[in-house]
């Protein structure tokens, strides 16, 4: 069993000090809630595009696919429109996350001794 493997017990919310409005301390519980909800999903993504990494490194593809990104920008930006997000922010957090995948199959082909 990996450590990968074993659970970790939850990271509770973090803690509102006293007098905090109710209705404050919920909406805060929620935000919460989903910023545990989006490392969970980021750790996810990563774990799968660091397999299309290896892939890529092993059959010689290059670290980067610009039409593949330039559609899922435009993938990204269409559902931020649909979800009522600024589809600029949308659009750059997309880019950060990207330029950190690249970056991490840049690695990989390196040790792979495909640089591309």
């Amino acid at each position: 069993m990996t450590d990968q493997d074993v659970p970790h017990p939850p990271v509770p919310a973090t803690q509102e000090p006293a007098g905090i409005p109710p209705e404050l301390a919920r909406l805060r519980h929620s935000i919460d809630n989903i910023d545990a909800a989006l490392v969970y999903l980021l750790a996810e993504r990563f774990k799968a595009t660091k397999q299309v990494g290896v892939l890529k490194a092993q059959r010689g593809l290059p670290p980067s696919d610009p039409g593949r990104e330039e559609r899922q920008v435009n993938r990204l930006r269409e559902l931020a429109h649909q979800a009522d997000l600024d589809p600029v922010f949308a659009e750059k957090f997309l880019e950060f996350i990207v330029a950190e995948v690249i970056r991490h199959h840049e690695a990989l082909a390196q040790d792979h001794g495909t640089e591309a």
